[in-house]
């Protein structure tokens, strides 16, 4: 028994959305970069299940590559989070003025 396309999608359909409700209402640094993760994870989903569905690879190189971003992307926000936190003392996006010129 194999399910359909719809059910994947809609769970990265979710997925997507409540990442993009926590990147909209959170002002925490650590808890928009996981709302970007949770996005970027949802996209790897969709990407996943048309591939699988289609019955070529191409999406899951795609996948691939993504995941390799995310990593980065984390590497690289936690290291400016934690710069941020050391300096202010709290990771609140509204005390991030002082990064403008």
């Amino acid at each position: 028994m194999t399910l359909s396309l719809q059910p994947y999608l809609f769970v990265s359909a979710l997925l997507f959305s409540i990442g993009l409700v926590g990147i909209l209402t959170r002002r925490n640094i650590l808890m928009i970069l996981l709302s970007i993760e949770l996005m970027l994870n949802a996209a790897n989903l969709s990407f996943v299940s048309f591939s699988s569905f289609l019955g070529d690879l191409s999406g899951q190189v795609v996948v691939f590559f993504t995941m390799i971003v995310a990593a980065a992307e984390v590497t690289v926000g936690l290291a400016i989070v934690l710069l941020v936190y050391r300096k202010k003392t709290n990771a609140n996006i509204n005390e991030l003025k002082t990064l403008k010129w």
